[in-house]
This record gives structure tokens, sequence and C-alpha cells, in this order.
């Protein structure tokens, strides 16, 4: 009977998956709002950058999960004001718990796990299977078909004969014609950007909407990137960060110790 007991005081010891997000919640809304305050943030301010409605932010600060969404958006907008502020956010929201973790408890020596495969879940996977092996089929065929078409239609095109369509003065006066045209070459347009950092500061470079760095950079540290259409750079330190756009004169990106986010074209020469 003491037994019993025991075991059923340690199983209910283990905080439950709400538990666990209240506290977890509790301790990154606190430090969160201690960083922004550090950096004299309104609450008002870190909406216009992430898009994020002041009382969701303040929610989060305030570990109020019954103001929050589901716990994976949850864990979106941690990651959106953690950046805001120059931390990194993907990071930092990792920690938040998104889902219940499978827990299996020891009786009488043998494991018994909390989810089993049901019949309804076997019915899915096999008609899943089967789908993708009639889609995969049916791509056979069709790349069979595209081959044995591709094939005759070469075969036609070698045995017919072709026959000149332009006279040799008419391709003659066609080239003079062309030698005279205006040359009109137009030179591909691409921004660059040379970042060289005065204090070292966390950094975001996007380029045509690829991510080609996030993360901190040191004191001294000078980067180049190159976009065809456009860079966007985004610094939790902007007054330690200068940037040169096109080889031009590398200025101060923002204030010292605030988040700013610029966006270059490729058509921007200043």
């Amino acid at each position: 009977m003491i037994t019993w007991l025991r075991r059923k005081d340690k199983h209910e010891s283990i905080p439950s998956f709400e538990q666990q997000r209240t506290e977890v919640i509790a301790s990154m809304g606190a430090q969160l709002r201690t960083l922004r305050l550090e950096q004299d943030l309104s609450l008002e301010k870190v909406a216009i950058l992430t898009k994020i409605s002041p009382r969701l932010l303040q929610a989060i600060e305030e570990g109020d999960l019954t103001e929050l969404p589901e716990p994976v958006y949850t864990q979106g907008l941690i990651r959106q004001f953690a950046d805001a502020i120059g931390l990194n956010g993907t990071e930092f929201s990792r920690t938040f718990p998104t889902q219940m973790n499978s827990v299996s408890q020891k009786s009488g020596g043998k494991m018994k796990s909390t989810s089993q495969l049901r019949p309804t879940h076997l019915y899915v996977l096999y008609v899943f299977l089967i789908f993708c092996s009639v889609c995969g089929l049916s791509e056979l065929l069709n790349t069979a078909t595209l081959k044995a078409s591709h094939s005759q239609d070469n075969q036609k095109a070698q045995k017919e004969p072709i026959e000149p369509q332009v006279t040799q003065n008419q391709n003659a006066q066609l080239v003079q014609a062309v030698n005279k045209l205006p040359d009109t070459t137009i030179e591909p347009q691409q921004v660059q950007i040379v970042v060289t950092l005065k204090e070292k500061s966390w950094m975001k470079v996007v380029a045509d909407g690829k991510v080609q760095y996030e993360g901190e950079l040191p004191q001294g540290t000078q980067r180049t990137w190159i976009a065809q259409g456009q860079l966007t750079v985004r610094a939790g330190n902007a007054g330690g960060v200068l940037v040169s756009v096109n080889k031009q004169q590398a200025k101060q990106l923002g204030k010292p110790g605030t988040v700013k986010e610029v966006t270059i074209a490729a058509n921007t020469r200043s």
C-alpha cells in the first residue's frame, strides 16, 4: 500500500503541458520586457516593427496564455518579438513548447506507450500508399510517352530536307541593317552593399527574398552582399553598423543601440 502511494505521488509531481508552457512563457516574457526597456522601446514601436498588436506583445511579456493563440503560432510571435529587439528569434523561441511530448511509464519492468496505432491510422496509411503508387505509375507512363513522341519527331525532322528561306543577297542586306542599329545593350542591374561593423551587432541580410546571413558579427567585421533585385539589412545595434551602397561612401545605419531595417532596390543609386 505504501509503495503504491509513493508511485502515485511521483507521477503527480510531473508538471503538465500547460504548466510547462506557463513557466516557460513567463520566463521568456520577462527577458523580452527587460531587453525592450533597456533599448527604450515602447510596445507600440515594437508593434510597428513586427506588425503584431500591442495586446499580444503585452500578453507575451506578462506570460498570459489566455490572450495568446495556439502554441505553434505563439512560438512564431515570440520569434518575431525577439528579432525586433536584436535577439536571434529562431534560437530564442525554440525553447517554447508547442506540443506535448509522448510519455512512457514503467510498470512491472515493462514499458507502456501512451500512443497506440489504431485501425483508422492503418486505413489512412494504406490509402496514402495506394495513391502514391498510382501517381508514380501515371508519371512513369507519361514520361515514356513523351520520350517516344520526341524520338519520332526527331526522326521525321532528319528525313525532311530543310529548304533555305532566305537568299544570299537578302542575308547580306539583313546583316548590314543589323550592323547599322545602335548599340542598345542594357547591363543587368544589381545592388551591392558593404557592411562594416564599428561595434558588434546582430545582423540579418536578405537578398532577393532569401536569407543570406543571420547572427551576431564582431567589431571590425566587413562583409559584402550582392542581389539582382533588392537587399534588406536589419541590425540590432544600428549605430555600430556602416553601410556602403554600390561602392559609395559608407553611412551609419541608425542610432546606437536601436534596431534598424533598410531595403535597397537594384535601381537605387544613393
